[in-house]
């Protein structure tokens, strides 16, 4: 099954380089370590993908993906392949959550899309507080990453890769203080990916 994932990834990896003419800004802000958490924007369904390309093949990054695409067996198998598990975007879902937070324990690579769903008109939209809570609660870096460009073939596709950060520890005395501390953290981490965007292209 690795075979074929780098395989896969080999492939995409070409497609971007040759078709979309991918660029990646500041790779050297990759952690040399391991576990840490990508942190992007989400304008495309091609998304997880190209932020797999951007960063090297050993990272194996683990993507949250809705459960719809583990509804058919094909698109499931693809999607497993590509190291994705499912997550219940109507709902609290702690067994998503869970098996974020054992993937972190085991050393591994997390991809999150804080806001949840694609951009329609290409702009960041609110972040919900599953991102901040993961990385708050596990320790880890987030290292924030924003995909610029229009997925239009022989137009360039940016990928910028952000500082990583670790989010401070969660003090609270009820649940509205810790609503308002993830809502802060989130907003914080919408604000990295939103300081990697070029002026001319902020959003």
């Amino acid at each position: 099954m690795s075979g074929l994932y780098y395989f896969g990834r080999f492939l995409f990896y070409s497609c971007l380089k040759l078709l979309y003419c991918m660029r990646v800004h500041n790779p050297e802000n990759i952690p040399g370590r391991k576990p840490f958490i990508i942190c992007s924007n989400h304008i495309k369904w091609a998304d997880p993908g190209t932020v797999g390309a951007a960063f090297p093949a050993h990272y194996r990054i683990r993507f949250m993906a809705k459960k719809e695409l583990f509804d058919y067996f094909i698109l499931s198998s693809l999607v497993r392949m590509a190291g994705a598990f499912p997550v219940d975007r109507e709902k609290a879902d702690y067994g998503a959550i869970k098996t974020a937070y054992k993937l972190l324990n085991d050393g591994q690579v997390l991809g999150l899309f804080p806001e949840g769903s694609r951009s329609k008109n290409g702009k960041l939209q609110k972040a919900y507080n599953g991102a901040a809570m993961i990385a708050v609660r596990s320790g880890v870096p987030v290292v924030p990453v924003a995909i610029v460009g229009p997925y239009r073939f022989f137009r360039p596709l940016h990928v910028y890769i952000g500082s990583a950060f670790v989010l401070p520890p969660l003090v609270y005395e009820n649940k509205e203080d810790k609503k308002a501390q993830l809502e802060e953290m989130s907003y914080e981490i919408m604000g990295r990916i939103r300081d990697l965007i070029p002026a001319t292209k902020a959003v």
